[in-house]
Protein backbone atom coordinates (compact mmCIF):
# COMPACT_ATOMS: atom_id res chain seq x y z
CA UNK A 1 0.00 0.00 0.00
CA UNK A 2 1.52 3.12 -1.06
CA UNK A 3 0.94 6.63 1.13
CA UNK A 4 0.31 9.80 -1.15
CA UNK A 5 2.26 13.02 -0.49
CA UNK A 6 1.66 14.85 -3.41
CA UNK A 7 -0.80 16.11 -5.96
CA UNK A 8 1.16 14.47 -8.78
CA UNK A 9 1.35 11.20 -6.74
CA UNK A 10 -2.21 10.95 -6.45
CA UNK A 11 -3.19 11.61 -10.23
CA UNK A 12 -0.54 8.59 -11.08
CA UNK A 13 -2.11 6.21 -8.93
CA UNK A 14 -6.01 7.86 -10.13
CA UNK A 15 -5.11 7.41 -13.11
CA UNK A 16 -3.78 3.25 -13.29
CA UNK A 17 -5.87 0.89 -15.25
CA UNK A 18 -8.30 -1.66 -13.51
CA UNK A 19 -9.63 -1.34 -10.09
CA UNK A 20 -7.99 0.33 -6.79
CA UNK A 21 -8.48 1.65 -3.68
CA UNK A 22 -8.34 5.01 -2.01
CA UNK A 23 -8.65 5.44 1.79
CA UNK A 24 -8.68 8.98 2.98
CA UNK A 25 -7.52 8.27 6.53
CA UNK A 26 -7.21 10.87 10.14
CA UNK A 27 -4.81 9.69 12.25
CA UNK A 28 -6.43 11.16 15.50
CA UNK A 29 -10.26 10.29 14.49
CA UNK A 30 -11.06 6.20 16.63
CA UNK A 31 -13.29 5.87 13.71
CA UNK A 32 -10.98 6.06 10.80
CA UNK A 33 -8.88 3.78 12.83
CA UNK A 34 -11.66 1.62 12.48
CA UNK A 35 -11.85 1.81 9.14
CA UNK A 36 -8.18 1.63 8.36
CA UNK A 37 -7.84 -2.05 10.13
CA UNK A 38 -10.80 -3.01 7.98
CA UNK A 39 -9.50 -1.86 4.83
CA UNK A 40 -5.98 -2.99 5.55
CA UNK A 41 -6.81 -6.45 6.28
CA UNK A 42 -8.87 -6.10 2.89
CA UNK A 43 -5.81 -4.87 0.76
CA UNK A 44 -3.78 -8.12 2.55
CA UNK A 45 -6.00 -10.45 2.03
CA UNK A 46 -6.25 -9.43 -1.95
CA UNK A 47 -2.87 -7.99 -3.05
CA UNK A 48 -5.32 -4.88 -4.74
CA UNK A 49 -4.00 -2.24 -5.49
CA UNK A 50 -4.14 0.57 -2.79
CA UNK A 51 -2.72 4.29 -1.73
CA UNK A 52 -3.83 6.04 1.34
CA UNK A 53 -4.03 9.80 2.40
CA UNK A 54 -3.01 11.13 5.55
CA UNK A 55 -5.82 13.77 5.28
CA UNK A 56 -4.78 16.09 8.50
CA UNK A 57 -1.32 15.62 7.33
CA UNK A 58 -1.88 15.72 3.64
CA UNK A 59 -4.51 18.51 3.17
CA UNK A 60 -4.14 19.90 0.32
CA UNK A 61 -4.25 16.12 -1.74
CA UNK A 62 -7.10 15.48 0.78
CA UNK A 63 -8.77 18.44 -0.75
CA UNK A 64 -8.00 17.74 -4.66
CA UNK A 65 -9.71 14.55 -4.53
CA UNK A 66 -12.91 15.85 -3.34
CA UNK A 67 -12.62 18.57 -6.08
CA UNK A 68 -11.37 16.46 -8.73
CA UNK A 69 -14.86 13.93 -7.84
CA UNK A 70 -16.97 15.80 -6.80
CA UNK A 71 -17.58 14.77 -3.46
CA UNK A 72 -17.79 15.87 -0.29
CA UNK A 73 -14.59 15.04 2.00
CA UNK A 74 -15.53 12.80 4.65
CA UNK A 75 -12.88 10.62 6.95
CA UNK A 76 -12.33 8.23 6.86
CA UNK A 77 -13.15 7.65 3.03
CA UNK A 78 -12.57 4.90 0.71
CA UNK A 79 -12.86 5.52 -3.18
CA UNK A 80 -12.76 2.44 -5.99
CA UNK A 81 -11.24 3.05 -8.42
CA UNK A 82 -11.20 1.84 -12.27
CA UNK A 83 -9.51 3.39 -14.97
CA UNK A 84 -9.74 6.90 -13.62
CA UNK A 85 -13.35 7.12 -12.37
CA UNK A 86 -15.06 6.60 -9.58
CA UNK A 87 -17.14 3.92 -9.21
CA UNK A 88 -17.75 3.40 -5.61
CA UNK A 89 -17.31 5.58 -2.27
CA UNK A 90 -18.26 5.62 1.10
CA UNK A 91 -17.42 6.73 4.84
CA UNK A 92 -17.23 6.07 8.32
CA UNK A 93 -18.49 2.95 10.43
CA UNK A 94 -20.11 1.89 6.17
CA UNK A 95 -16.35 0.84 5.53
CA UNK A 96 -15.84 -2.73 6.42
CA UNK A 97 -13.71 -5.44 4.80
CA UNK A 98 -17.41 -6.92 3.43
CA UNK A 99 -18.83 -4.20 1.66
CA UNK A 100 -14.88 -3.84 0.48
CA UNK A 101 -14.93 -7.04 -0.76
CA UNK A 102 -18.79 -6.38 -2.59
CA UNK A 103 -17.85 -3.23 -4.15
CA UNK A 104 -14.85 -4.32 -5.98
CA UNK A 105 -16.50 -8.07 -6.93
CA UNK A 106 -19.62 -5.54 -9.10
Amino acid sequence: MKQLTSIEEMNQFVQQSGKHLLFKHSTTCPISAKAHEEFQAYVKETNISAAIVLVIEDRPISNQIAEQFGIKHESPQIFLLEDGKVRWNTSHWKITTQAIKEAVAE
